[in-house]
């Protein structure tokens, strides 16, 4: 599946460092506003424990996880709504994206400049904010009106969306982000909203980019600050030092996993980070697992087994029989997917089956 996050900020945060260290893919980096202009691209691993179980219990000749992309964005400044610091530019490449991860600075370095010449996460996050919320305010608007006045000749359909747009509209005035109208918008009225390409609708986490000598700390001032914020936004929350995470980037898993046991850690920030990216997008795995391969398959939550099937070849979703499908718990508890099918706990699912997180399936297609 092609779907996406992207990570923006305000410049000299650290989003190119926590892109580095997820991609290894070498985005440059230097200490001044719009170094990143191009977003730069990058496929990243999906961590699941799960996989290596599999893989213990099947042997196959290969594994695949699943992988979700990262886009770095270019830091967005005051008046980017207005094209300020090439911000139209950089407003179009994160209405491409499925997700938004927000790097916040919530370190104090002299060495490292700071846009607006003080550290105050709260203060830059609403630069960014308000940034989109004014691009999606003018889109809003336009949208709205043109909806309004077909919905004054009966259009149905045009009354519908200008009415979405009223309560959307009244949260972006208020300089809040759109998303917060979803939670009392109808199923029905949550498609349609999705239709209005807006910035502020994309789901959100913020990453809180702490100095390397409070990488070791539960809270800081700064954090707590960020933390409120989330909370006040329904947003998600990471925290890690993008600097530590580049570093032990560069180690293979079981040595980072060794590093990380001596600090107390189980997983890195970035897997968390990765992690919650999955999350936000709506996303589930799925497994197949064969002597061949063993593989994480990435698809929608609710997605029914053709659907799933599709993600494997497009044609599966047309030609779909059933799924054979067991759990990933039954299987590791087991042991082996014989003893599965003794225990009776093989499932056949058909068309109308919901995937689940953690299924193992294998897929009877009619070529």
């Amino acid at each position: 599946m092609s779907l996406n996050c992207g990570i923006v900020g305000l410049p000299n945060v650290g989003k190119s460092t926590i892109f580095n260290a997820l991609t290894k893919a070498g985005a440059q980096m230097e200490n001044y506003p719009f170094c990143t202009i191009e977003p730069n691209k990058g496929i990243v691993e999906v961590p699941d424990s799960r996989l290596d179980r599999l893989a213990e219990i099947v042997i196959p000749q290969k594994i695949v996880p699943a992988i979700i992309e990262f886009v770095d964005i270019a830091g967005l400044v005051k008046g980017a709504s207005q094209g300020e610091g090439l911000g139209n530019k950089f407003l179009s490449h994160i209405r491409e994206v499925d997700a938004i991860c927000h790097v916040v600075r919530a370190f104090e370095d002299d060495n490292v400049t700071h846009v607006h010449g003080k550290v105050n996460p709260v203060d830059d996050a609403a630069v960014v904010n308000l940034e989109l919320i004014f691009a999606d305010l003018d889109s809003a608007d336009k949208q709205y009106q043109r909806a309004a006045k077909n919905a004054k000749n009966g259009n149905k359909e045009a009354q519908e969306i200008a009415s979405v747009l009223e309560k959307i509209l009244d949260l972006l005035k208020a300089g809040k982000p759109a998303r917060l109208a979803l939670p009392d918008l109808k199923d029905e009225e949550k498609k349609l909203a999705k239709t209005f390409q807006l910035i502020t609708l994309k789901p959100v986490m913020y990453v809180a980019n702490i100095a390397d000598k409070d990488a070791a700390k539960k809270d800081t001032p700064l954090i707590q600050q960020i933390r409120q914020m989330a909370k006040e936004e329904n947003a998600e929350l990471v925290i890690l030092c993008g600097r530590f995470e580049e570093e032990i980037s560069g180690l293979d898993r079981n040595e980072q996993l060794d590093f990380l046991q001596e600090i107390g850690e189980s997983e890195s920030g970035l897997d968390r980070m990765i992690k919650t990216a999955y999350k936000l997008l709506g996303l589930v795995t799925f497994f197949t697992a064969g002597e061949v391969e063993v593989r994480a398959w990435t698809t929608l939550e609710g997605s029914t087994g053709p659907k799933a099937a599709a993600v494997i070849h497009s044609d599966f979703e047309k030609g779909f029989i059933r799924a054979e499908v067991m759990s990933y718990e039954d299987l590791n508890r087991a042991g082996n997917q014989a003893k599965v099918k003794e225990e009776g706990k093989l499932r056949i699912e058909g068309k109308e089956y919901i995937v689940q997180d953690g299924d193992v399936i294998y897929f009877r297609i009619n070529a």
